[in-house]
């Protein structure tokens, strides 16, 4: 019997379109003789869709057209119910006897960016309960958040670069102070970024404080936690993908991608209109051995850190004015899911689609071993509310076992 295997694209993001080419580099690479493909679509207004007019990438250019001639489904809240249903019109998302669009058995996210790689989408999928490949709510949010990954990795040794971190109130109401600060830790110049997007979205250079200013205002528009770092100015930037799980994971080869300007821009990574696998990059990336070594330690060292799963991709920055090496990010959902890394390591496209699908269902395995819950019911043994609990102490309640407890 094959795996019936729901790819998730788009997205409520600034970098929907780019998720599109991803999933379907994805979907064109899977087993067909292995796996039945749901494509899902979620439109940039958060409405979700499905029909094999989304397979081809020549649709997109009408979005109107395109959900028009797809089925608006959903899927419902409910622990254990993997299954796509046809959202009715008229009838509310929910209404009885929705009609079921397919039995799903594992769901693959492949959505860039804010409410899909940042642990939103990954916590509703958690909720149902379908295994599902990637990172998990808790390290795809940390993984996200530039802020919290850098305080993460920076308590375990792991090197990142000088920053200043605030929020968009903070800027608004206290921005003198806010410059002061990053010009007395940081100097110029600076890369100012909005702490939870990808792609280089809203990512400048500052090398004076009008220009700090001009590019905080920039990064506020599209997050409300902004990130001020130290710019290495003689950068060689350096990705490594990552594939497993915490505990048993492997590094693939190095790349170097070639950059225009100061840093890695959108217009770098994506413009050539195929994602990043068509993005100018050497593979593997000239650097010597011992510094590959190196890298491929820290990008598998920030995998393990972050709890992370199935496969992403770790850039680091080496400054060649001293030969740090510094982690700049990591995308628990790269662009093309890093396949052409994999390709170049001696993994091909098909076999890395094969490795998410069995990692998804190994953690759904080990997931449920785990206790979330006991069968005894505390209320039906004498538990009580506001007040005491009867036949006990005030305050206390009794635990899974009907010992009474002090714990509250």
């Amino acid at each position: 019997m094959k795996t019936n295997v729901a790819v998730f694209f788009g997205g409520r993001s600034v970098e929907h379109e780019i998720s599109v080419i991803s999933a379907l580099q994805a979907i064109n690479a899977m087993d067909r003789t292995k796996y039945d493909i749901v494509p899902i679509y979620i439109s940039k207004q958060g409405r979700w869709y499905t029909g094999d007019n989304l397979l081809n990438v020549n649709n997109y250019r009408n979005l109107e057209t395109l959900v028009s001639n797809a089925t608006e489904v959903y899927m419902r809240p409910v622990y254990g119910d993997y299954r796509l249903y046809e959202a009715r019109q008229g009838g509310g998302l929910f209404s009885k006897g929705a009609k079921v669009v397919a039995e799903l058995h594992v769901a693959l996210p492949v959505l860039h960016g804010t409410n899909g790689e940042d642990g939103i989408f990954e916590g509703v999928l958690e909720t149902i309960g379908i295994p599902f490949a990637g990172c998990n709510t808790l390290s795809s949010a940390n993984g996200m958040d530039k802020i919290t990954m850098k305080m993460i990795l920076k308590e375990e040794g792991i090197p990142v670069v000088d920053y200043v971190w605030f929020t968009d109130k903070q800027w608004n109401s206290d921005r003198d102070a806010i410059v002061a600060r990053v010009e007395e830790k940081l100097g110029y110049p600076v890369i100012v970024k909005p702490a939870n997007l990808g792609s280089s979205v809203g990512i400048g250079k500052a090398s004076d404080r009008q220009q700090l200013i001009e590019k905080i205002n920039d990064a506020e528009q599209f997050s409300r936690r902004i990130i001020v770092e130290h710019m290495v100015e003689k950068l060689k930037e350096i990705n490594c993908s990552v594939l497993g799980d915490a505990d048993d994971h492997q590094s693939s080869v190095c790349e170097e991608p070639i950059k225009t300007g100061d840093f890695l821009s959108y217009g770098d990574k994506y413009m050539g209109g195929s994602g990043m696998q068509s993005s100018d990059k050497r593979i593997p990336a000239l650097i010597p051995e011992a510094t590959s070594d190196r890298i491929r330690k820290m990008a598998a060292d920030t995998f393990r850190v972050l709890s992370c799963h199935g496969v992403s991709r770790v850039d680091v920055m080496i400054d060649e004015s001293d030969g740090n090496i510094y982690v700049n990010e990591i995308n628990t959902i790269p662009g093309s899911l890093s396949f052409y890394l994999w390709e170049a390591s001696g993994i091909s496209f098909q076999e890395l689609m094969d490795r998410l699908v069995q990692l998804a269902l190994q953690r759904k395995r080990e997931n449920d071993r785990k206790t979330f819950t006991y069968d005894q019911n505390i209320f039906a043994m004498g538990g009580g509310t506001k007040g005491g609990v009867k036949g006990g102490a005030k305050g206390g309640f009794f635990d899974a076992k009907g010992a009474k407890s002090g714990r509250h």
